[in-house]
């Protein structure tokens, strides 16, 4: 997980270029999601992190986003709450 704050403009728009990151999330609501995702262009810099993919963004407590990944979140909702 890379948060924003830390990391230059530069140095993020490589990693992307690169496909070292794949995911972003908000670090304070514990929601990860596509980077074109319009709920996560909104959120605050010091909210925002970005992870290499899906996986490490689950291992480290965060849920699907429930607009950019609609599939997703039915899955993880519909086996949180029965």
């Amino acid at each position: 997980m890379i948060r924003h704050i830390n990391i230059s403009n530069n140095e993020l728009r490589k990693k992307i270029r690169h496909r070292e990151i794949l995911m972003g999330g908000n670090s304070r609501l514990k929601i990860y999601g596509s980077l074109l995702c319009n709920s996560g262009k909104r959120m605050s810099k010091n909210n925002r992190v970005f992870f290499a993919n899906a996986e490490e963004a689950i291992q480290l407590g965060f849920r699907p986003c429930g607009h950019c990944m609609r599939d997703a979140y039915q899955t993880w909702k519909n086996g949180f709450i029965q």
